[in-house]
C-alpha cells in the first residue's frame, strides 16, 4: 500500500469512544486504515464536545466543516481524497453531492452505523404496540433516503448480518454493494479470563448505554417499571447501577438509592465498570445493528441477560453467555441465577470468549475490508458502470439536492 493513500472521513460527530459503541467502532476503521498506510482527515459539522477523542494523538487531523457552505468544495478540491468515507447516511446525503461533483473519482465510502430504517419502524411499532413487519419498512421515510444513500456509494459497511438479509431480500440491493463489517475486536484466551476480576470480587447489576440514543432510555424505563421490581421481591439485597453518557432530567429522576436503583451518569472508564459488575442487564425492545455494551460484557468476561432484540445477530449459532428471554419474570429469574450460581456465571463467561472469537475477530474482517477499497480504487469505473441505480440517484440528487443546499447558502448570506 502506498503511503500517500488519502483517505477523508466525514464524521456525523466527532468520536466519543467512551461515550457510545458507535465512537468505539469509528476509531476501529480509523485504526484499520491507519495501519494501511492511509493518511487520514476526519472532518465534522459538528461542534466539539468536552469527550471526544484527541485525534492528534492518532495522527489523523481534524478539520471543521460547514453544511451549505461552498468553502467545503475548497477544501476537498485542495485535500484531493483518494476514498471518503461517510459516517451514516444524513451525511453522505449532505456532502456526497459535492464529493462526486468535485473530486469524481474518489472512492465513495459509506458506514451506515446499524440501519436507521429498521430501528425508526421497530420504535414506531412498539410505541403503537404492534408487532413489527419487514415490510413496514417499505413505507417508511427514512428507508427512502436511507437505501437511495447506500446506492450512491461504491460501499457499505453493514453491521449486522441479519442488516445484510433485510438489504438484500427486502430492499434488492445488489450485494456487491455491501460489506458485513461487524465490531472487530481482539482475539481473547481463556487465559485472559484469569486476569478479569473473578466471581467473588465482583458485585451488583449493571446497565451502561448513551442516553441520547432512544433505545437505551426505553430499556432503563422499562427496567424501572418492569424487571427490577420482580429482581427486588426475590433478591431484596439487589442493586443495580446504569450509568450513560448524556443522562437527560427524566433519567435522573429514577435514581432512587432506598430501591436499589442507582442512576450513576457518565462512566468514566466503561470497561472497568463492566469488568467489577457480575451481570449485565439490558431488556432492549427496540433497535438495529449490534449492541456494544453486550460485546464489552463478553470482552469483560461479565454475563449479561438481554432480549432477542439485544443479541440480534450477535453470536452466529453459538450459545450466549446469560441469558436471552422476551419474557419479563424469565428476565428476572435468570438475572438472578446468574447473579448467585458460580457455576453457571463461569460458564456464561466462557461462551462469551467463544462468541468473541468466532463473530468480531479484526483480523478475519480488516484484511477484506482493505482488499475491497484496493480493488475499487484500482477500478471503479466498472464498479459503477454495473450500479446503474446509484448512478441514476447520483444524477437526480445533483439536480434536488445540491440546489436546495446552494438556495440554503445564499440564503445565508443575505441574513
Amino acid at each position: 500500500m502506498n503511503q500517500n493513500k488519502k483517505l477523508l472521513i466525514i464524521g456525523f460527530v466527532w468520536p466519543e469512544p467512551n461515550s457510545s459503541a458507535a465512537g468505539g467502532r469509528m476509531m476501529q476503521l480509523i485504526s484499520i486504515f491507519k495501519e494501511n498506510g492511509f493518511d487520514i482527515t476526519f472532518a465534522s459539522p459538528a461542534l466539539d464536545s468536552d469527550f471526544m477523542v484527541d485525534l492528534s494523538k492518532f495522527r489523523v487531523e481534524k478539520k471543521s466543516i460547514e453544511l451549505n457552505n461552498s468553502n467545503f468544495d475548497d477544501f476537498i478540491i485542495e485535500l484531493n481524497p483518494d476514498v471518503v468515507l461517510f459516517d451514516r447516511f444524513m451525511i453522505e446525503e449532505q456532502f456526497g453531492w459535492r464529493v462526486a461533483e468535485n473530486c469524481p473519482k474518489a472512492v465513495r465510502l459509506l458506514d451506515t452505523e446499524d440501519l436507521h430504517c429498521l430501528r425508526t419502524a421497530r420504535q414506531k411499532a412498539f410505541k403503537e404496540n404492534r408487532s413489527f413487519e419487514l415490510i413496514d419498512l417499505l413505507s417508511e421515510e427514512v428507508a427512502k433516503r436511507e437505501i437511495a444513500s447506500i446506492l450512491r456509494c461504491d460501499l457499505s459497511y453493514i453491521i449486522s448480518e441479519f442488516e445484510m438479509k433485510v438489504l438484500k431480500d427486502v430492499f434488492k440491493i445488489d450485494s456487491g454493494l455491501l460489506q458485513y463489517l461487524p465490531f472487530l475486536v481482539e482475539e481473547m484466551s481463556e487465559e485472559d479470563l484469569l486476569k478479569l476480576p473473578s466471581f467473588e470480587d465482583r458485585q451488583y447489576f449493571v446497565f451502561i448505554g448513551n442516553f441520547l440514543h432512544e433505545p437505551n432510555w426505553n430499556t432503563v424505563q422499562y427496567l424501572k417499571e418492569s424487571i427490577w421490581p420482580l429482581i427486588k421481591k426475590q433478591f431484596p439485597e439487589a442493586v443495580l447501577e446504569v450509568y450513560g453518557a448524556y443522562p437527560s432530567q427524566k433519567v435522573l429522576q429514577l435514581h432512587q438509592p432506598k430501591n436499589g436503583f442507582f442512576i450513576m451518569g457518565r462512566a468514566e472508564d466503561a470497561n472497568e465498570i463492566v469488568k467489577k459488575a457480575r451481570v449485565v442487564l439490558a431488556p432492549i425492545r427496540f433497535g438495529a445493528g449490534l449492541k456494544g455494551k453486550l460485546l464489552e460484557a463478553m470482552q469483560c468476561g461479565t454475563a449479561s441477560v438481554t432480549t432477542t432484540i439485544g443479541s440480534e445477530a450477535m453470536h452466529a449459532s453459538l450459545p450466549w453467555n446469560g441469558f436471552v428471554t422476551d419474557d419479563v419474570e424469565e428476565f428476572a429469574k435468570n438475572a438472578i441465577s446468574l447473579y448467585h450460581d458460580k457455576n453457571l456465571w463461569e460458564q456464561a463467561q466462557k461462551k462469551g470468549i467463544a462468541i468473541v472469537n468466532e463473530c468480531y475477530q479484526k483480523e478475519k474482517y480488516s484484511e477484506r475490508l482493505i482488499t475491497e477499497v484496493n480493488s475499487l480504487l484500482n477500478d471503479s469505473e466498472s464498479h459503477r458502470l454495473h450500479n446503474f441505480m446509484g448512478s441514476l440517484l447520483q444524477h437526480h440528487t445533483l439536480k434536488s439536492t445540491k440546489y436546495m443546499a446552494k438556495w440554503i447558502e445564499a440564503k445565508n448570506k443575505n441574513l
